[in-house]
This record gives C-alpha cells, sequence and structure tokens, in this order.
C-alpha cells in the first residue's frame, strides 16, 4: 500500500475511479457491493462512494485498498498526479456492442415500399417461412437493443411486486387475480391434434384459450420450474395483451420451430403479416416471463452474490435456460451471447448481443460444421457439469477472446440439449488499459502453432485473471485453467494448420 495519503489529488483520485466504474457498466451500488466481498468493514457505502467521485471525501489507506482490488489496480495508480485521457479511464460513451447494420446503396432499393414487395417472393424462393423470418427480425432488434425493454420489466414488476424466488402457488393466485383459470389435459383436443404437426419427441406443454383460461398438460404438475415459466408467460400475455386474440402454443422438442402458431394462421412459407404480430408477442411474453421469475434488481444482486454461477438457477427455482437468458439483460457487462442447440446441431435459441458471429446450424444444417463451439461439442457428450471454455475467433478481421459457460439439460419430452451463455473479453481487456487485439492475436497464433487449442500462456492467463475479478464471474476463472480453442463458424473456413477439413 501507497505511503501517500490518499488526501492527496483526492480530486483525480474520484475522477478516475467514477470514469472506471463508467466504463465497466458498474453502478455505485454495483461496485459498492463488489467491496463488501473483498472486505464488508473496508467498502463504502453507495452514498459515500458517490462523495469520493465528487471529491467531497477522501478514501481511507483500506478502502482504497479495496476500491483498487475490485479495478484490478495498484493503489497508487489512483494517487498519482496525472488524470490521463487515456481509453482505460476514459468512459466509454460510444457503441455498446451488440450487432450493428451497414448503409446499403443505392439506399432506395431498400425503401419500404420496395422491400414489403420483394421479401414474400425473396422468402418463398429460399424456402424461409414468415415464421422464420419474424423471429430474425425480432433477434436483430433485441441484439441491437442488447435485451434492454424496460417497458417489459416495468410491466413484470409491477405484477410481481419485485419478489424473488416466487414459486407456483404465488403465481396461481396471480391468474386468479387476473381473472385467469388453470385447466389440465392429459391429451389435446382432437381439433388441435389434427392442426398441429408434431413430431415424436415433441410434448404441447401448454395452450391458452382466449380470453382467460390456461390449459396445462399434467405432465407439468412433477415439472414445478416448468410449470413456473409457463404460467409466467400466460401472465405476460394477459397483462400485455389482455388475453385477445390467439396465442402461440407452447410446445418442448428439438423441432426447428418449437413455437407453433395457432389455429387460424397459415403454417405454410408464405409471408403473413399475423407471423410478424403473433411472434413479436411470444417474444414478449418470454421477456416478461423471465422479468417476473428473475425481477432486474434482485437478480443482478444474486449474480453479484454467486459470481454469475448458473446454479443460481437452483436457488430460485428457474431453469437453467431463464437464468442464462436472464443474465444477458441484467449483467452490468452488455458484451453477452446465448445459444440453446439441439442434436446435432440445430440452435432452437441465439442472442448475439457481443456481435459474436452467427455459428452453423440457426436455420438449416450444414455439412462442414466446426465441431470446437461448446455448445455443439457437448451434444453428444454423456456430461451434466457445467463445462467453461476460453475461445479465438475472428470477428471480421480482428480475433476477438470469448468465454462461455455450457450445460447440457433435458427438456419435458427427455430430449439432451445445450444451452450456452458468453461474454466477449476483449472490451474487458480493453477497459482494462491493455491492447485487446494484440492479446487475442498472440493466443490465436499459440493455438495454431499447437494444433489447434493450447494451454493458456501465463502472461495472458493474467490478463484474463484480472478481467475474471472484474467482471466477478466463476466460470471465466474456471475456464483460464483449461486449454483455450480455436474456434470458426464452419470449418470450410477453418483457421487450423492443418485445418479440420483437411484432416478429416
Amino acid at each position: 500500500m501507497s505511503k501517500k495519503p490518499a488526501v492527496r489529488n483526492a480530486h483525480f483520485l474520484g475522477t478516475k475511479i467514477r470514469n472506471l466504474r463508467k466504463r465497466n457498466n458498474l453502478t455505485l451500488e454495483d461496485l459498492s457491493s463488489r467491496c463488501m466481498r473483498i472486505d464488508l468493514e473496508a467498502a463504502p457505502s453507495v452514498s459515500y462512494l458517490s462523495m469520493i467521485e465528487r471529491g467531497k471525501r477522501h478514501p481511507a489507506p483500506t478502502m482504497l485498498s479495496v476500491i483498487a482490488e475490485v479495478f484490478q489496480k495498484e493503489a497508487d495508480w489512483f494517487l498519482d498526479d496525472v488524470v490521463t485521457d487515456d481509453e482505460a479511464v476514459a468512459p466509454d460513451k460510444g457503441n455498446r456492442g451488440g450487432i450493428r447494420g451497414m448503409p446499403l446503396e443505392p439506399s432506395f432499393l431498400f425503401s419500404n415500399e420496395v422491400l414489403q414487395n420483394a421479401l414474400p417472393e425473396m422468402l418463398s424462393q429460399t424456402g424461409v417461412s414468415g415464421r422464420q423470418f419474424a423471429h430474425l427480425l425480432i433477434r436483430a432488434h433485441q441484439e441491437n437493443n442488447q435485451n434492454h425493454f424496460p417497458e417489459l420489466e416495468r410491466a413484470a414488476e409491477e405484477i410481481g411486486k419485485k419478489q424473488m424466488p416466487l414459486d407456483v402457488d404465488q403465481l396461481t393466485d396471480i391468474c386468479e387475480q387476473l381473472g385467469m383459470t388453470i385447466k389440465w389435459f392429459t391429451r389435446l383436443p382432437k381439433k388441435l391434434e389434427h392442426e398441429l404437426t408434431l413430431s415424436d419427441t415433441t410434448v404441447v406443454r401448454s395452450f391458452f384459450d382466449s380470453p382467460s383460461t390456461i390449459y396445462v398438460n399434467r405432465l407439468m404438475k412433477d415439472q414445478p420450474v416448468r410449470l413456473k415459466y409457463d404460467l409466467a408467460h400466460y401472465i405476460g400475455h394477459k397483462v400485455l395483451h389482455d388475453g385477445d386474440g390467439v396465442k402461440s402454443v407452447m410446445t418442448t422438442g428439438p423441432v426447428a420451430e418449437r413455437i407453433v402458431q395457432n389455429l387460424d394462421i397459415d403454417a405454410s412459407s408464405a409471408l403473413d403479416s399475423k407471423d410478424i404480430v403473433h411472434a413479436w408477442r411470444d417474444f414478449e411474453c418470454s421477456f416478461f416471463a423471465g422479468a417476473l421469475l428473475c425481477p432486474k434488481v434482485a437478480y443482478r444482486r444474486l449474480l453479484e452474490q454467486k459470481a454469475h454461477d448458473v446454479s443460481v438457477a437452483e436457488t430460485i427455482g428457474v431453469t437453467t435456460a431463464v437464468a442464462m437468458r436472464r443474465m444477458t439483460a441484467v449483467s452490468s457487462y452488455p458484451h453477452w451471447h446465448y445459444f440453446d442447440a439441439y442434436p446435432p446441431g440445430q440452435l432452437h435459441a441465439v442472442y448475439r448481443g457481443n456481435g459474436i458471429p452467427l455459428p452453423w446450424g440457426n436455420m438449416r444444417l450444414v455439412q462442414d460444421p466446426c465441431q470446437h463451439w461448446a455448445v455443439f461439442r457437448l451434444i453428444n457428450q454423456d456430461v451434466t457439469r457445467p463445462s467453461a471454455q476460453i475461445s479465438v475467433l475472428d470477428v471480421g478481421k480482428e480475433p476477438h477472446i470469448y468465454c462461455c459457460e455450457s450445460v447440457k439439460v433435458a427438456d419435458l419430452s427427455g430430449n439432451g440439449h445445450v444451452v450456452c451463455a458468453g461474454i466477449d473479453i476483449n472490451p474487458a481487456i480493453t477497459a482494462q488499459g491493455s491492447d485487446a487485439v494484440s492479446i487475442a492475436n498472440s493466443l490465436k497464433a499459440a493455438c495454431i502453432d499447437n494444433g489447434g487449442s493450447v494451454a493458456i500462456p501465463p502472461s495472458i492467463k493474467d490478463e484474463l485473471r484480472q478481467v475474471s475479478k472484474l467482471l466477478n464471474i466463476a466460470w471465466l476463472e474456471r475456464g483460464i485453467e483449461t486449454e483455450a480453442r480455436l474456434i470458426c463458424p464452419r470449418s470450410g473456413a477453418c483457421p487450423r494448420n492443418p485445418t479440420c477439413h483437411e484432416s478429416c
């Protein structure tokens, strides 16, 4: 610890703390909570942190040491004579990540009138259904907003009163308060059975009969975690849409279009305006359900306490998938992705708020998949424990380092699938004042020299360990101790030497 008194250059100290906090997307409450985990007695309160940042209070040496540990800096760094303009401390007011579009010329070809005429024919010729196209639009909107939908959060919080966890009885009471009735079925009504095309591995979990009846499969009685999600989903439909119109049937199983639209909607490949409306409603209700079961502030605090461990799902009684999806929405770090993959490698759910290139198998299976993605690698493995992986992947012309946590789970039908949540580490490395691209290039070169995977070199390990402590993500710490893997969207463009394609 420096012998310099903390009062020295206090204005600079506060500026540095504030800028580091903002650059790492931490609120005052987040930073205070991180400090408390290190040293409860020396940690500053939210109000005291605010006064430090404004130069109205000076932290004691022990307090400054705790703050420095959170940001993985030396205490002396906060006490020098210079307020640097370096990117490491300057607040980042620019792009927060996510998928961004590109300007297309000539622009008149992309006018509303031309697109509305061209899209139906394009979808018909490519075999993409209107429903798939609708989901693609919604995913792009979700990624562009990085899962920030405050109006849906507020609607869920008003209904659930920000309580966590909620049990089945509490959700049943909410249904009754909204005038909804729950009925159980063992076999689908003949009309519904006739209209839906279901495989042997697909099970209808529940469906909604407007304006206020929820039909639930009796199999769900022994599945309280899944039952809670379905009830929360229909509560969302009642709150957001007053139970009007038709509602999608909730099914489970390895089917590309798992949410089957209701009976009056044409299931052909033609684009129908109803496809867009009902797909959007499905998304709204799904997001509402997650926000109801995992209210933002309470869930964020739990993630901080548990270092983003996926075991939080068991703590509050939700599925691993719900727990992971909500991480992407409530975490102070915005650069997340989420995948849900069924064998042989088809992605049911995709979210890329960190701009990670889309791996194979979203709408079509291809012949040259990259088998080194953790989400696909675990599909055919008999594993039950979470698996952390550090990966290097080219994004455009620059390599990025990613870390993900993947878990193999079973759905209501007993079908195994893999859910995966991950982060782009490059922005966090940059926020620490290091050259992320240079570090990623070094790790990529080491992977190539070692045939595609390598034990992470000590110098890079130190950088990643600092990031793991700053982001407070336990599985990143575990991933550092495993080999880093070189991955690519498809093996036809494999950067390994020899390539996976050649070795096969």
